[in-house]
């Protein structure tokens, strides 16, 4: 499992994501929403394409910060409105509009957990790592003894490799939008990435070798699996 999951991430460190625009139709694709975005600053009717486009992944971040359907609602709606009512201060950068709404999100997300005297934290048991399937209740103890190794492996990495995966793969976000969040470059995010694979699979390597006179399956066992 451990193997397959990595793999599968080495595959998306480019910032694609399984249902996302293709590489070579992303450009024709920015320039439909920078036109949308223009319409929407003389009519706010077109806003309502941009929404549509982008409600579900808000909702969606929002909720997996707050944990209330009721406060993620109201949070989503607040985002919609602000992005709205600041439309007209928006500058095309050559970024997709979503990285424009997702650090409107994050700083309004981030004022709520300090009026609510909360901790933002990162939920890493709600992240979905790619090659894991959840759907099997047949899995075997040493698909579990893997999945345990790796959610422990990713506990003990720094917050911000914590943190980038959770966007990643809990937030579905590209290289582009995370480094809009994350205050970095794309080239920025990309080697991070990169490195946080090299150093979960440091971890498990060792803990696996470490494991096998004990008779803990190694990580080229759980390859293919």
């Amino acid at each position: 499992m451990n193997g397959n999951a990595l793999n599968e991430a080495d595959r998306s460190a480019n910032g694609s994501r399984p249902g996302r625009t293709a590489p070579d139709s992303q450009e024709e694709e920015r320039a439909i929403e920078s036109a949308l975005v223009a319409r929407a600053k003389k009519d706010t009717q077109a806003f309502g394409e941009l929404y549509e486009r982008y409600v579900d992944r808000i909702y969606s971040y929002v909720y997996s910060r707050v944990q209330n359907a009721e406060d993620a609602e109201d949070l989503t709606a607040r985002i919609f409105y602000r992005a709205l009512d600041r439309l007209d201060r928006y500058e095309d950068r050559g970024l997709p509009f979503g990285a424009w709404l997702f650090r409107i999100a994050h700083n309004l997300v981030a004022n709520w957990h300090r009026d609510q005297g909360r901790r933002t934290f990162v939920p890493i048991d709600g992240m979905v790592v790619p090659g894991e399937r959840r759907d099997e209740p047949e899995a075997t103890a040493e698909r579990r003894e893997g999945e345990e190794a790796l959610w422990a492996a990713i506990e003990r990495l720094p917050e911000e490799r914590r943190r980038l995966l959770f966007h990643k793969f809990g937030d579905q976000l590209t290289n582009i939008e995370i480094g809009e969040l994350m205050q970095k470059s794309e080239g920025a995010i990309k080697s991070l990435y990169f490195r946080t694979l090299a150093a979960l699979r440091r971890d498990l390597s060792e803990q696996f070798e470490d494991g096998e006179a004990e008779g803990t399956p190694s990580v080229s066992e759980h390859k293919g699996k």
